[in-house]
């Protein structure tokens, strides 16, 4: 898998109204107040994990990197903003130009995160940064959310093979990038053919119950599958009588039968029952695959068990209990100014800004680093975030990287380098990351 995040061979529409009314209400104000073109900086972090979670994982960068380049105000949509009443005509004709020439910096996709980790930075004029809020966020929470379960159950199924099978148990383009997310997170294949189409994540699948009832007998299910697909493939033994159905399909596909699946009863016993049987049978390279409302705490539940495989859906799909990561974005500093004609907006003076309210709602300002130091060991010891110059010691361990530059898009990476990734900073953590248990972060927040 080297292939990188692919463009549609078909047009990609507009993400423009991806997003929420008051931002383009708070920028017709800005236009209007002379304010709209200050240089600003939004932070992308989350006060805390989800409860008990040790570590966080970020993904879906690649897809924000692709909605910014296609947030665009077309005639559609500046038609509907203007019929609906939604902005003024001096707003739409600010839209009808839009082009994001910012930077953005972050935390790259499959690297982990704890509270308060800066893991985007978007830099650019206010009113060209604010209205990319929601966009950005409805991906990093929800991917973040799903390779987050993921990473969860790759832990706890201890290099056994796992598939994405969450297609039917959310939005049919929250499938798709569900898939991708799982696949950052440790999966290694999706039942949902648009992922694979879309992001070259391989696909896998069989058959149904349905195919079994369809026909007189299961044997006839299984010889039809078995000639259709070569004896090689998957066939489904709980329809009925979990012993019969081994039995039958061992004599229809041959001791290389490539492997059974178990999606229903007490999976633990199950398996080890048919493990025996298919070896007595002398199938014995036949792989057991279970499925059936798996999450992290029932595949950990059958690391004993002779299991090869598992296929996870609604859990994996909606976060396994935790379906967003609670990810903000936020104003950390603006100039008091905005950049005249032929200035350099870099060099404009800075402010750092905050909310300030109550009820655990605060956030700290100013433009943000963050720093990973390790051990002797090579073992992470804290996440670090500061302001102002970054001190030498950690000047080597710095996480954010160019992902836009001027506008230009400069991060975009193979997926398979997310993946890549994601393996390499969670081995580089302390052991009690992997834990399932409830606990704090791995790793606590240090501010300077």
């Amino acid at each position: 898998m080297n292939t990188p995040d692919l463009e549609l061979p078909v047009s990609v529409p507009s993400t423009a109204l991806f997003t929420d009314q008051y931002e383009l209400t708070m920028l017709q104000a800005a236009l209007r107040a002379g304010t709209a073109e200050r240089r600003s900086v939004f932070e992308v972090f989350t006060r805390r994990l989800p409860e008990g979670r040790r570590y966080g994982v970020v993904a879906g960068t690649g897809r924000v990197l692709d909605a910014v380049e296609n947030f665009r105000f077309d005639g559609p949509v500046l038609d509907f903003l203007r019929s609906h009443g939604i902005v003024d005509e001096a707003t739409l004709q600010r839209l009808a130009g839009y082009r994001f020439t910012g930077d953005i910096h972050g935390y790259p996709e499959g690297e982990v995160y704890f509270p308060g980790s800066p893991l985007l930075r978007v830099e650019g004029s206010f009113a060209e940064c604010v209205v990319l809020e929601t966009v950005i966020l409805s991906i990093l929470n929800h991917d973040s959310a799903v390779a987050a379960a993921a990473s969860r159950m790759a832990v706890a199924a201890g290099g056994r093979r796992l598939v994405e099978m969450g297609a039917r148990r959310t939005h049919e383009l929250s499938a798709v990038a569900a898939s991708r997310a799982a696949y950052v997170g440790g999966f290694s294949a999706t039942s949902d053919l648009a992922a694979g189409f879309r992001y070259d994540i391989p696909t896998a699948g069989t058959s149904a119950h349905a195919f079994t009832l369809l026909h007189d007998t299961e044997r006839d299910a299984f010889t039809a599958q078995v000639d259709s697909l070569g004896s090689g493939t998957t066939l489904l033994v709980d329809t009925y009588d979990v012993t019969a159905a081994v039995r039958t399909a061992v004599e229809v596909a041959g001791p290389k039968l490539g492997a059974v699946r178990i999606d229903s009863g007490d999976l633990l016993l199950v398996a080890h029952r048919v493990r025996q049987q298919l070896d007595e049978l002398g199938a014995h390279g036949t792989r057991i695959v279970v499925t059936s409302d798996l999450d992290e705490y029932a595949i950990a539940s059958l690391a004993a068990a002779p299991v090869d495989a598992y296929g996870v859906g609604t859990q994996l799909v909606t976060g396994s209990g935790h379906p967003t990561c609670s990810m903000v974005y936020k104003l950390v500093s603006r100039a008091d100014t905005e950049a005249q004609p032929g200035h350099d907006p870099a060099q404009t003076p800075m402010r750092a800004v905050a909310k300030k309210s109550l009820g655990g709602k605060l956030s700290l300002g100013g433009t943000k680093w963050a720093a990973r130091p390790r051990d002797a060991d090579g073992v992470a010891e804290a996440e670090v975030v500061g302001t102002g110059p970054v001190p030498p010691e950690l000047a080597d361990t710095l996480l954010q990287v160019p992902l836009v530059r001027g506008g230009r898009t400069v991060g975009k990476e193979p997926l398979d380098a997310a993946r890549d990734r994601h393996r390499e900073a969670l081995a580089s953590l302390p052991l009690s990351a992997t834990q399932l248990s409830k606990g704090e972060p791995v790793l606590a927040t240090e501010y300077r």
